[in-house]
């Protein structure tokens, strides 16, 4: 019978493969893509079957239940193999629950507001590195969607650059859901060419966060440096 640590690691390496085969299209290097394992709604043991299996680097959405499985493994870890692991932040950000994330996470992706920057900023603790942040760009201008629009970028990047206690990588985005492959192709190259004016200016910006289960591969020929896999990892979410 295949184990759940089987089936983890055989998905694992199915999307190591397209990652690879995204990158080779695009003439890049595969080390040049991370792979974030999104386990939102997944227990704690299905972090510890894919651990097991080689992945390292989870995002969560919510706070709370990102922080009761960060402190699950925490006590289920030695304390080295815990500390190898980087957890992302990846949801809406709240004002009233930013210091959970500025004390549990590695990186934040969806900062929108100097105000929640800001508190971030002031509740790192300054025993722990920098906090590693993006951020979010509503590259579809969906009403029902968080991030800055585009042309709110520019100001908010200046502005958390100079946040101490934070290191600004980069932007993310989360586009419509769409079968128009042109389309999510101008969606992310948009993101990209933000990202590129912005280091023109004098900031010096590494990462775009974008592709997921259904659109990573086209992410990733568009300039991705992280991709937030999911579905195709775990499977179906448990809610």
């Amino acid at each position: 019978m295949t184990t759940q640590q089987e089936r983890l690691q055989a998905r694992l390496h199915t999307i190591h493969e397209r990652i690879h085969a995204a990158c080779l299209r695009a003439n890049r290097s595969p080390d040049s893509v991370q792979l974030l394992a999104v386990s939102k709604t997944q227990p704690a043991d299905q972090l510890l079957a894919a651990l097991a299996a080689g992945q390292t680097t989870f995002a969560e959405n919510y706070v709370q239940e990102g922080c009761s499985k960060i402190a699950e493994l925490r006590n289920a870890l030695p304390a080295d193999q815990f500390r190898a692991i980087e957890w992302h932040f990846i949801g809406p950000q709240q004002s009233n629950k930013t210091r959970a994330v500025a004390q549990d996470f590695t990186w934040v992706h969806s900062i929108d507001r100097l105000k929640i920057a800001e508190r971030l900023s002031e509740q790192r603790d300054i025993h722990l590195p920098p906090l590693q942040v993006c951020l979010q760009v509503n590259v579809s201008s969906e009403a029902s969607k968080s991030g800055l629009a585009p042309t709110e970028v520019e100001a908010l990047a200046h502005a958390v650059a100079h946040l101490p206690r934070l290191t600004l990588r980069g932007l993310m985005c989360i586009p419509e859901p769409t079968e128009d492959e042109a389309l999510l192709r101008a969606r992310f190259a948009l993101l990209r060419h933000l990202r590129d004016n912005l280091n023109q200016q004098g900031l010096s910006m590494d990462t775009l966060s974008m592709g997921m289960s259904h659109d990573f591969e086209i992410a990733i020929e568009e300039g991705a440096t992280m991709v937030r896999i999911g579905t195709a990892i775990f499977g179906e979410r448990h809610t």
